[in-house]
């Protein structure tokens, strides 16, 4: 998909009327389903026409190009895509990313990251690399054999910062991607020089079909990209499987098999309760799937802060294979593919996108691909519009005449491996929630006392280089701005010795990138694994999915212990998605929330409630906290 195709001198003689970019912004409506932002419309309207400026001083005007080409197996689009011919008769593509900058924060310690005013931003030649790296694994065929350049094209940009800049990328893969700046596209600059410095100087006219040879391709997975991602997951110590993990890789390994060689589409089910491995499953077979003949697969989660965490743990090699399913089916699936869907329960269901009672969006996935392999835990399902059940995906394959098979894990890899503590916190947060007290000894679970003294649990076990966290329930304001300084918007007020105090904390950044002046303050998918996170107050949408050794649980106002069952108060609610529902729909909702807040700590849990009659009626059923 792109907002505009066309020859480089037809293009510029429209790009700057204004015709030209209202027809481009009804095209992206249309496309994505959103009109584009007032900045991207902006950043259009001043890049594009110096772009084909450029492209015509340098007397490349007979070049195709294509303005905002999408990437569909990452949701990512590149600004612009200048095609030709190269001598020997093979395409020739060049990626080009435009910026409008004119200054930028670098850190000559984080050379892949520049600070543009409150945002941080991939350097751009490494963001065209990428992009680049994309088109040879997804789009270069033994039919489409392309060559792949890329430029990034700073065209207000002073010599200083192009400098800096080029200095930052001199080593490694990034300094085949030339950075040019103001002065390298200035007007005096010689044709010939001009074509060298945009990559397209031995580039010749494509011809029609081959344009359309390429817009026609689709984009999948090259063997070498399925090779190389295959061999990552193989030698990643993080992925091993143990015990009932690896008889259920195994188990959906010979289904899928099975599926493929009888070309009937199957549904796997995968279910299991926090820490029994679901997701390290997911990551070992899709490395199987990637050495897999024409099995296409692709590991997709709702959840964006899983997806970033399992990209950082596979690497580069699994861009376009790991991605985030919302509210559209991702383009590169295909009749072959293999799809592993983790963490399905948090699949939405938005009740406009119900279809006969099953999800229209994630029905449009599996009727797609052939092999669907859903992990499953319907007890984290926290929010009304999300979820998705074991007995509706049974019933989904009996009526669209599907292979069903339900694989069901025990074995617990989380909580220090403890049965008997999931089986307690299961029991505790249940509506009623009778348990009796605590003994287990294989795993440390205690409450606390008040705020100092978990606190001071949390930054021992830090010193001591663990992991540990602190995550409430959505009980508080989040007006913080997404980039620091942070707001301590987390209070409580508790009685100590002392007497009255007040203990303050912030959310953790909703920022997706890491600032670069605030290295110490992790973005929000990475709050749960990086440092500083500690320093900040997770909730259910960062932590779920996520493990550390060391967790905290404050249990909010939204949630207390009455007359001997648990009862749920919204009204003490700051989640939209969920404050407005009656008090019995946001009672399964709000227990499901603690219960996947409570089962992160590998090694222990200290829980705390601001409630008094709650936490006395923990104090009945818990050792109390200790150092």
């Amino acid at each position: 998909m792109h907002l505009h195709a066309g020859s480089v001198d037809e293009t510029a003689r429209h790009v700057t009327h204004p015709d030209f970019i209202t027809a481009c912004e009804q095209r992206f409506t249309r496309s994505f389903g959103t009109p584009p932002s007032v900045e991207e419309v902006r950043s259009w309207r001043r890049s594009w026409p110096a772009l084909l400026k450029a492209l015509c001083r340098a007397q490349l005007a007979p070049l195709y190009v294509l303005l905002e080409y999408a990437l569909p197996a990452t949701g990512e689009r590149i600004d612009a895509l200048v095609i030709g011919k190269l001598p020997d008769g093979r395409l020739c593509v060049v990626v080009i990313e435009l910026k409008q900058w004119t200054h930028a924060r670098i850190d000559s310690a984080r050379r892949g990251l520049i600070g543009i005013g409150e945002r941080t931003v991939q350097h751009p030649a490494r963001q065209v690399g990428g992009y680049a790296r994309y088109l040879q694994d997804w789009v270069s065929t033994d039919e489409l054999e392309l060559s792949v350049r890329g430029v990034a094209v700073l065209h207000d940009a002073p010599a200083d910062l192009v400098k800096k800049l080029r200095e930052l990328s001199a080593h490694g893969p990034s300094a085949d991607f030339p950075v040019l700046g103001r002065d390298d596209l200035d007007a005096g600059t010689a044709p010939e020089l001009l074509a060298e410095r945009l990559a397209c100087t031995d580039l010749q006219p494509p011809a029609p079909e081959d344009v359309t040879a390429f817009l026609a391709t689709e984009h999948q997975p090259s063997p070498g990209l399925l090779a190389r991602a295959g061999r990552v997951i193989e030698g990643n110590d993080a992925l091993a499987l143990v015990g009932d993990q690896d008889l259920a890789r195994q188990e959906v390994w010979h289904a899928v098999t099975d599926a493929q060689r009888r070309g009937r589409k199957s549904t796997i089910v995968v279910t299991g309760g926090p820490g029994t491995g679901k997701t390290v499953i997911a990551c070992r077979l899709l490395g199987d799937l990637c050495s897999r003949h024409n099995a296409n697969p692709r590991l997709l989660s709702p959840s964006g802060t899983l997806t970033r965490q399992l990209k950082r743990t596979v690497g580069d090699e699994s861009r376009g294979l790991i991605t985030t399913f919302l509210d559209k089916v991702p383009t590169s699936v295909t009749s072959n593919s293999v799809i592993l869907l983790d963490e399905a329960h948090r699949a939405r269901t938005y009740p406009d996108h119900q279809r006969n009672k099953f999800p229209t969006t994630l029905g449009k996935l599996m009727d797609r691909a052939a092999v669907s392999v859903l992990f499953l835990d319907e007890r984290q399902i926290v929010r009304p519009t999300e979820g998705i059940t074991l007995a509706q995906l049974a019933q989904h394959a009996h009526d669209n005449d599907r292979t069903f098979r339900h694989i069901d894990l025990t074995t617990q890899f989380r909580c220090n491996g403890s049965t008997a503590y999931h089986q307690w916190i299961d029991q505790l947060l249940q509506p009623h929630g009778t348990v009796s007290p605590w003994a287990g000894a294989d795993y440390d679970l205690a409450i606390a006392s008040d705020p100092e003294h978990f606190t001071e649990w949390v930054e021992r076990h830090q010193s001591a280089g663990h992991t540990a966290r602190i995550a409430a329930g959505f009980c508080w304001p989040w007006d913080s701005p997404p980039t620091p300084p942070l707001r301590r918007e987390v209070r409580i007020a508790f009685d100590s010795p002392e007497g009255r105090r007040v203990w303050e904390r912030p959310w953790n950044s909703r920022a997706d990138e890491t600032g670069l002046d605030s290295a110490d303050v992790p973005a929000r998918p990475f709050w749960a694994t990086d440092k500083g996170g500690h320093d900040q107050v997770g909730c259910i949408y960062t932590a779920q999915g996520m493990e550390y050794a060391y967790n905290v649980v404050i249990i909010g106002d939204d949630l207390i212990r009455h007359n001997g069952r648990w009862e749920a108060r919204p009204q003490a609610s700051h989640d939209p998605a969920l404050k407005e529902l009656p008090p019995p729909r946001y009672l399964q909702y709000a227990l499901n929330s603690y219960r996947v807040l409570s089962t992160r700590g590998t090694k222990g849990t200290r829980l705390y409630s601001t409630d008094r009659a709650t936490q006395s009626y923990l104090e009945e059923v818990l050792p109390l906290h200790s150092l």
